[in-house]
């Protein structure tokens, strides 16, 4: 009787994640998948393996040295001089639009929207990111957001953008690092609508808990994609 009893509860506990969308099988993929991403806030990832990446690189805690440093815009929340240099070694590759290369030493590669290289051995395309309903970051500047190939994963990172008709055109992404916390970017509801448009294979979310956003935009952020792809909320680090 006990027995069928724990089947009974095993087949609803079951069908709850059914109906969530949610499995452990999914969700052990999932971490799996974001394992060698650390967030450190706001926009800035640390990405671990056979190359050290950085992510718009800001308020950093502590020295490292990163083969590659993406850079997505000249805003001073992404466009850090002070924080690159936190993280340049030698053979540091840093690969920026051209208003933040004045401001910056070292290796240095400038690129635009549509451009594709190769940049500390890391499979690299350049990938526009702007406001569609707002005036910070506009078309013409020719800010970027970046799609590129680590540990066997491609990752997209959106840079401060809205959801844009480019994003249907992003391909067999593994992981989607996407702004939520409205503003100056998507909100989350525009975020998640953007993750269906680009079919990542997980998405998580940025842009929040600094400045603008809270962890509530995150958790909306994750809701809205429920049953329909797989979102890791990273702890900030």
């Amino acid at each position: 009787m006990k027995k069928g009893l724990l089947d009974i509860l095993f087949v609803a506990v079951a069908c709850i994640f059914i109906t969530a969308g949610i499995s452990m099988a999914d969700q052990k993929g999932a971490k799996a998948m974001t394992k060698d991403i650390h967030w450190l806030g706001h926009d800035t990832f640390k990405i671990t393996g056979e190359k050290t990446v950085y992510t718009d690189p800001f308020k950093i805690k502590k020295k490292d040295v990163a083969d590659l440093i993406l850079i997505s815009h000249v805003h001073y929340d992404h466009c850090s001089p002070e924080d690159v240099a936190k993280l340049q070694g030698p053979n540091t590759v840093i690969v920026t639009p051209a208003e933040c290369a004045e401001k910056l030493s070292g290796k240095v590669v400038i690129v635009k929207p549509g451009d594709t290289l190769t940049a500390a051995g890391v499979e690299i395309r350049v990938v526009p990111a702007y406001n569609t309903n707002k005036q910070f970051h506009t078309k013409d500047k020719g800010w970027v957001g970046y799609i590129f190939k680590v540990n066997g994963k491609t990752f997209y990172i959106a840079g401060d953008t809205d959801r844009i008709p480019e994003m249907k055109t992003f391909q067999n992404i593994d992981v989607a690092l996407l702004p939520v916390s409205g503003t100056y970017v998507m909100t989350a509801e525009e975020a998640a609508a953007a993750a269906l448009d680009i079919k990542p294979k997980v998405a998580v979310p940025m842009h929040y808990n600094s400045i603008v956003g809270t962890k509530k935009d995150a958790e909306t952020f994750a809701e809205k994609l429920k049953g329909k792809i797989d979102v890791v909320i990273l702890k900030e680090e």
